[in-house]
């Protein structure tokens, strides 16, 4: 059967397939001029693919003020499908104070009152145990420490288990009568090969060329982009081997512009320490503007390899290329890893990718199925109508491969 009329036989410009994300779970954002892209949309959270999470309830959308017991569920799982460690917990992270909320069962399901204190036991955050510190929290309809706990402004949740990384929920904005579900936080069992978000050179750099980064930070954040950009240069010729600083200088430049420096300026960083991931996100940017495929190829490749886990849109990225490269089953492959890895649905692309891919291959029930998560999770987006047209297609397409012949 041919595939619908009106449906795209190749993907899409680059740039209507953008989605700015963040970096990360340890990283910045970066301030990096991204192409021009399509509304990002809603982003409702919850699961893909049906995993299954408990107390799935409807948003109540309360207003900011409201007061009341703030509740959380979710469930805890392992990005490669294994079987869940023992005593995983969940931990709140405010400014430099940790506390544990509570933790998993063996199923990986979570329940937490974050209202209520507990045993109001706050760590400083670089403790790396938690032993028995901490305890799960009592039934929902405890109220009691209601007015106890400050403000979740700042906060962030995530699972904590020796040897694991963990995606993070930002609690910033939760309220009272949110949906508490979450949906699924992934962890990801670290490799000695892995590579890191903060580099050594930052610890050997000296005491000058540290203070003239942050000064360079700090300009940066009061929008003073063209000073920033002076001290951070300061940085890195005080001491040439600061990956941080020329890092940071690269993306000060590619704000302003200007792309061939700010390439140069990360080249720099990966050359003083090839294991500093940051760096190489930010090239894949470049290349992505400039359709530069095997490039954008070949460096998502460096990355995806350094972090398996902590940068989804590098999946994103690398299945972009890979399909406009005509390298169908590697796009379909890193497409895939990118949507089990987006549990928060930041880069809904990856459905309307895929959708391409398996229309592409007459799976029409299942490139309709991808559609439907590209309109939920961005209905808003630029394209949505011509998706609507196109979802309308596969599903008869769908339904005619389907009917007895």
């Amino acid at each position: 059967m041919a595939i619908p009329n009106g449906f795209p036989a190749a993907l899409l410009a680059a740039g209507t397939l953008f989605l700015p994300v963040a970096l990360g779970p340890q990283s910045r954002p970066s301030s990096s001029p991204p192409p021009s892209s399509t509304s990002p949309g809603s982003n409702p959270g919850g699961t893909r693919g049906g995993t299954p999470s408990p107390n799935n309830q409807p948003t109540l959308n309360a207003s900011p003020s409201s007061k009341g017991p703030v509740f959380i569920s979710g469930v805890v799982a392992l990005d490669d499908g294994s079987v869940l460690p023992p005593n995983v917990a969940l931990v709140s992270f405010c400014g430099t104070a940790t506390r544990i909320e509570g933790y998993a069962t063996s199923k990986g399901y979570f329940s937490l009152d974050l209202s209520s204190r507990n045993d109001g036991v706050l760590q400083d955050a670089s403790t790396s145990g938690f032993g028995t510190v901490g305890a799960p929290p009592g039934n929902f309809g405890d109220t009691s420490g209601i007015n106890n706990r400050p403000s979740l402004l700042g906060c962030e949740l995530k699972a904590q288990v020796a040897g694991y990384q963990s995606q993070r929920v930002d609690l910033g904005m939760r309220r009272a009568l949110d949906n508490p579900d979450v949906g699924t936080i992934l962890l990801h069992r670290i490799a000695a090969t892995e590579g890191k978000t903060v580099s050594a050179t930052t610890l050997a750099a000296p005491k000058g060329a540290r203070k003239s980064l942050q000064k360079g930070l700090d300009l940066e954040k009061k929008r003073k982009i063209a000073e920033a950009q002076a001290s951070l240069q300061e940085a890195v010729d005080a001491y040439p081997r600061f990956a941080e600083g020329w890092f940071e200088l690269g993306r000060v430049q590619a704000v302003q512009g200007q792309f061939d420096a700010a390439r140069e300026s990360f080249d720099h960083a990966i050359r003083s320490d090839s294991g500093y991931v940051p760096p190489y996100i930010e090239i894949s940017k470049l290349e992505l503007r400039a359709q530069n495929w095997q490039e954008l190829a070949d460096i998502t490749d460096k990355a995806v390899r350094l972090d398996p886990f902590g940068f989804p849109q590098e999946f994103f990225f690398n299945a972009v290329a890979n399909y406009n490269l005509h390298r169908v089953d590697a796009a379909e492959q890193s497409a895939r890893r990118a949507e089990r890895l987006d549990t928060r649905h930041q880069i809904p692309q990856v459905s309307h990718l895929l959708g391409t891919i398996l229309a592409d291959r007459h799976d029409f029930a299942a490139a309709a199925a991808e559609m439907r998560d590209y309109l939920k999770f961005a209905p808003q987006a630029t394209d949505a109508a011509a998706v609507r047209s196109q979802l309308d297609g596969l599903e008869k397409a769908a339904a005619g491969a389907a009917a007895p012949q």
